[in-house]
């Protein structure tokens, strides 16, 4: 008789598992809208060395007296078709000042991405010239965890990775968004990310809304403008350009190809 109660009660378990997954339901189309979070104080914290120290302490006193420590930036992620267009999102007020010229404080990119045919294209704002970078997907070796949090109203697993060599990240995506996209050129995991932390570059991305909609075509359109370049001629240029940047140079090219 026990028997008998357990296996009727396994089949059920079974049975109820299988009907939530055929009602579980999938976003295939839709928006998302993004807030990168910037700590601004530890951004430029970093960039106070004893060469400069004599100048850029005062000034950053001064700025912090007059500036919050996190800086909010708007974004939308348009999705469909396995294709996504990341745009950002001009904030109605600016800040100004030395501080927040660094483009790891700022968007620099708009991104279309095909993911079926794993191929990008990136408009980029590099000072008061624009590129359109044409390459492959960034590939990421990610580590999917066990760890979960809700994000948007979303169940999100937790992957880490490093990019460019030494950039350690941490993503969370969902599985009920089935397009392995996400916002920047953050890629590569079996669901959608809805949330980036650079730990160490003291900046997130996170999804604060996800909007089921159908999605045009045109909506999903690259950019088009811009100086044609691919991801290493693009290096190439930047690094002659900052040549004798000193510091700065690892800190902009970093910022810049992120």
């Amino acid at each position: 008789m026990k028997y008998i109660i357990l296996t009727i009660t396994i089949l059920l378990a079974f049975g109820s598992d299988r009907l939530f997954a055929q009602n579980k339901h999938f976003t295939e189309n839709g928006t998302i809208t993004f807030e990168k979070t910037i700590n601004m104080y530890a951004l430029f914290e970093k960039q106070i060395t004893k060469d400069n120290e004599s100048f850029l302490r005062p000034a950053f006193d001064s700025y912090k007296k007059t500036q919050k420590q996190f800086k909010a930036l708007k974004s939308t992620l348009t999705f469909g078709s396995n294709k996504t267009l990341y745009t950002p999102i001009e904030p109605e007020t600016t800040t100004g000042g030395f501080f927040s010229d660094s483009p790891m404080a700022g968007q620099v990119n708009t991104v279309f991405t095909d993911l079926s045919a794993s191929t990008v294209t990136n408009q980029k704002k590099v000072f008061e010239e624009t590129f359109l970078v044409k390459d492959s997907t960034r590939k990421i070796n990610w580590k999917i965890t066990s760890e979960t949090r809700e994000i948007a109203g979303y169940t999100c697993r937790r992957a880490n990775a490093l990019v460019l060599d030494s950039i350690y990240v941490v993503a969370f995506y969902t599985d009920e968004i089935p397009l392995s996209g996400g916002p920047e050129l953050f890629n590569g995991l079996p669901g959608m990310i809805l949330g980036v932390a650079l730990p160490h570059e003291n900046v997130t991305w996170f999804a604060t809304k996800v909007t089921d909609v159908p999605i045009e075509d045109k909506a999903l359109a690259p950019p088009k403008k811009g100086k044609a370049v691919n991801n290493k001629s693009l290096n190439t240029t930047l690094s002659s350009v900052m040549k004798n940047w000193g510091e700065y140079a690892q800190i902009y090219l970093k910022a810049f190809t992120l």
